[in-house]
């Protein structure tokens, strides 16, 4: 439990540091044909290299210090309901400025309209949940 306390207050503290709890930031770096603001490529960069770097040195090891093997998700193919996923994440992410994250780092800081943006994207979870059930 320390180690995922830690993980998270990590992350929170880097998405604050970055920039990437601020909406309009996060805004202006996708508004590439207006004020767009290049910064977050570089966090996005420094993310990447990170978790390349973090992946080499795992995959060295037969399994990880806290388990006694890796979960690693199964491939899953590129299908209908993915694509719609994405879309609609990259649309509210756009119209918000937030994703789940920064909204969730973002909760105690008084800005409000995260208090909007928070409670309908846990909706939005329960009801994907109560849709895959019912068609399955």
């Amino acid at each position: 439990m320390l180690i995922s306390w830690l993980a998270g207050v990590c992350f929170g503290l880097g998405l604050a540091v970055s920039g990437m709890t601020d909406p309009l930031k996060v805004q202006n770096f996708l508004d590439v044909s207006g004020a767009w603001d290049p910064s977050l490529a570089l966090v996005m960069g420094g993310a990447v290299v990170v978790t390349f770097l973090g992946y080499r040195m795992a995959w060295r090891r037969a399994a990880p210090w806290l388990a006694d093997r890796f979960h690693v998700p199964a491939v899953m193919p590129i299908d209908p309901p993915l694509v719609l996923g994405a879309v609609l994440f990259g649309v509210g992410w756009g119209l918000a400025g937030y994703c789940p994250g920064p909204a969730l780092a973002t909760l105690l800081t008084g800005n409000h309209e995260v208090w909007w943006f928070v409670p309908a994207m846990l909706a939005g979870g329960l009801l994907q949940r109560w849709q895959a059930r019912r068609s399955a």
